[in-house]
């Protein structure tokens, strides 16, 4: 390691900025410069606050389609910028029997009213947490042509993007002024699944780059040297051992592993397109009258006291999906969980027995 031990330059290896710079090329459709076009960041959520403290001005507005990861809101509002919420629009079926997560629409009308003057941004994450959605084109295409028409940036969370089962295309390949308002943000953690590696990265055009480059030095200066390093061989080892390929497939198989539990008992749930994530519909699940629901989570969306009935019935834990809302919609979520299956087989078949302990509380 002699040599790593050391504070690197603030915008990262060149090793690495070489390698992100290669892959990312494919994924625009474009020659990127690992010089001007990359930054490296101290994990994925450095880099999206890098982004709105480059960008943001006091008020000014991010619009991010809800549910959504949670440290959206904390960076946003770090920059002092304001959070607009389109809600996904929840399949009508979805409470009676299984759906893509692509029947989760988005409201074109509530989406395009949402923009005005102070909109500096629009945020995106697909594949997508908590549902596994992935974009399609013409979705892609849709919210391109608004960004464009109103002049705002497109920041990408696309930690996601090595996971995508069905196919897909980048809002910043469409079009050469799609991809000069483009940001991509990275992690290493979830593309070679070592989250504690704390190594991510920015990716877009020059004259944005330097901006988020500025912030980041502001932000921590500079991320670890050794695992930057050891990030730029596993990218350039991936394609050599077939890596994407096979981590895709894996990952997809521990999905449908998990699923033939929620099919056997008959609970509703929305096929990731992409992810790790599985969100179930439990409305058929029953909780006893003579259950004491803790008084804390009375006044919670009723998904939280499903949650803490699931784990204490039957010891499994899950998300409540209205966590990813928005006070004022969280109600939407009705009884939706979601479950990471990221983990290894041995604990998602452990989890499937102990959800059979749910059947008599099921309503048929």
């Amino acid at each position: 390691m002699e040599g790593h031990r050391l504070m690197q330059a603030s915008q990262g290896r060149p090793r690495l900025k070489r390698a992100l710079a290669s892959a990312y090329s494919k994924t625009l459709g474009r020659e990127l410069n690992a010089n001007s076009e990359v930054t490296v960041t101290t994990g994925a959520n450095e880099g999206m606050l890098s982004i709105f403290m480059a960008f943001l001005e006091p008020g000014d507005e991010v619009i991010i389609i809800e549910p959504f990861f949670d440290q959206y809101v904390n960076a946003i509002e770090m920059a002092r910028g304001v959070v607009r919420y389109v809600p996904l629009q929840p399949p009508v079926k979805g409470a009676s029997q299984m759906v893509q997560a692509s029947d989760w629409t988005i409201d074109w009308e509530t989406f395009e009213a949402t923009f005005n003057a102070r909109t500096k941004a629009v945020l995106l994450n697909s594949p997508h947490n908590p549902l596994g959605k992935v974009l399609s084109g013409d979705e892609a295409s849709t919210i391109g042509a608004l960004a464009q028409k109103h002049g705002v940036l497109i920041a990408c969370d696309d930690v996601y993007e090595r996971m995508c089962y069905v196919p897909s295309i980048h809002i910043g390949s469409l079009s050469p002024e799609l991809s000069r308002r483009t940001l991509i943000v990275g992690s290493a953690g979830k593309t070679f699944y070592a989250t504690g590696w704390r190594v991510g990265w920015v990716v877009g055009p020059a004259d944005l780059i330097q901006h988020v480059s500025t912030a980041h030095t502001r932000i921590c200066y500079s991320s670890p040297s050794p695992l930057q390093e050891a990030t730029a061989e596993a990218f350039e080892r991936a394609d050599k051992f077939d890596f994407w390929n096979q981590s895709r497939l894996q990952m997809l198989s521990r999905v449908q592993r998990f699923t033939r539990v929620l099919d056997e008992l008959g609970l509703p749930y929305t096929v990731p397109h992409g992810a790790y994530f599985i969100v179930v519909n439990f409305s058929k699940v029953q909780i006893p009258h003579n259950v004491e629901i803790p008084a804390a989570l009375l006044n919670m969306p009723q998904d939280y006291c499903m949650t803490w009935f699931l784990l204490n019935t039957v010891g499994v834990a899950a998300v409540p999906v209205s966590a990813f809302f928005s006070a004022k919609n969280a109600d939407s979520a009705g009884t939706y969980l979601r479950f990471a299956v990221g983990i290894n087989c041995d604990i998602i078949e452990a989890a499937k027995e102990r959800l059979r302990g749910l059947i008599e509380y099921i309503g048929r």
